[in-house]
């Protein structure tokens, strides 16, 4: 794919950067960190050398996959959380071959109330039987700094794109800026909706099964293309994609169907067509924040960052602006532990803990309220 660097390491070599606040650790640093936001449950432990690389040890992940048709439900996700959490956490650290590390990291949001207590409750109950600091990291920071770390990536515009989250984000003075967002559902949210619509299975995720039909599509169907500045809407174009399921009376072409009309819109042009809409929505807003701030580099991340076309899209349009594209796969991609550990542990180093009197769970945790203490 043109423009597209995809990692091939699990251990990230340190390279020049500018002057930033974070040092070399004058010993090394281990952090286990605990993904639950939604349906993946996921544990991850990181080390934080001397000489400033950073090796993944671990990256174990359990997901709770429902039946075709169906979405999962805050209280059973939750439940699921609650059964796996103990093998999740065994299995990922007897992979890095370490006990209960110096550091845990857990999620604080945002994400579904109840799978983010059930995992907050499992690292409070670690802190307090190993004597170990918390620190609590933001979901969408965890993504950030993650691709960042493997990709090499070193100032980019960050597209953020899961089933609960779409912004076009920026670094600016310790903080991510938000350029642009949806303003209804998200682009996962979207997808995954659709999926149930058309009875897709949500195994290994409706998304990827969504990009696996769009590529058997052969017709690009008329949807509402909603851009507003740099804000998106999706809402329409879900309600607009549903409408040819239900109504059966017109061809590909908006053109009444007679009885002998052989013109039928797939389930595969469909999802074709979805993708094509809204993922040159989000080429487009993501290009017009890179001018913006004078960026050659995009990073893609959440879990429709996996996504093959989207990426291809976006690598065309960095392509010619002879910028970059950054992405990772999908051990990095869809949440997981391990991006919870190398943002915790970033906060760490920096002198940040979370006291368990604060340990608290938000549903809305912007990622723009973080204060980035680790860059310059």
């Amino acid at each position: 794919m043109a423009g597209i660097i995809l990692p091939t390491s699990f251990i990230m070599p340190g390279r020049l950067k500018k002057p930033t606040p974070l040092k070399n650790p004058e010993r090394p640093y281990i952090a286990l960190g605990l993904e639950g936001s939604a349906n993946k449950l996921g544990a991850g432990v990181i080390k934080h050398s001397e000489d400033g690389t950073a090796t993944v040890l671990s990256n174990v992940r359990h997901t709770y996959i429902t039946p075709p048709g169906e979405g999962f439900q805050p209280r059973d996700t939750a439940l699921h959380h609650r059964e796996w959490a103990l093998k999740v956490i065994n299995d990922s650290l007897a992979k890095a071959n370490c006990e209960v590390s110096r550091c845990s990291c857990r999620l604080i949001g945002p994400g579904m109330g109840a799978p983010l207590q059930s995992v907050a409750l499992v690292a409070r109950t670690l802190s307090l039987l190993y004597n170990k600091p918390l620190v609590g990291v933001n979901h969408c920071v965890g993504h950030i700094e993650m691709g960042r770390e493997i990709t090499g990536a070193s100032n980019p515009v960050v597209l953020y794109v899961s089933g609960g989250n779409t912004q076009v984000i920026a670094y600016s003075r310790q903080c991510y800026r938000i350029f642009g967002e949806t303003l209804d559902i998200a682009v996962g949210n979207c997808l995954d909706r659709f999926a149930r619509v058309i009875n897709l299975s949500n195994d290994p995720s409706p998304g990827y099964n969504i990009e696996l039909e769009a590529k058997r599509g052969k017709r690009l169907v008329s949807l509402p293309y909603a851009t507003k500045g740099m804000d998106i809407s999706l809402s329409g174009i879900l309600t607009s994609v549903e409408a040819y399921t239900i109504d059966k009376r017109f061809r590909s072409d908006g053109q009444p169907r007679d009885e002998n009309d052989t013109d039928i819109i797939t389930p595969a042009d469909l999802c074709f067509s979805l993708q094509e809409t809204v993922f040159a929505m989000l080429v487009e807003i993501t290009e017009r924040a890179m001018a913006h701030i004078g960026s050659k580099e995009v990073l893609i991340v959440g879990g429709v960052g996996c996504n093959e076309r989207l990426q291809e899209m976006m690598g065309i349009m960095a392509q010619e602006r002879n910028g970059q594209v950054f992405a990772t796969d999908e051990r990095f991609c869809i949440d997981n532990g391990i991006m919870i550990a190398q943002a915790g542990l970033l906060a760490f180093r920096m002198g940040q803990t979370t006291p368990l009197a604060k340990t608290s769970c938000t549903q809305r945790f912007r990622t723009d309220q973080v204060h980035v203490a680790w860059r310059a």
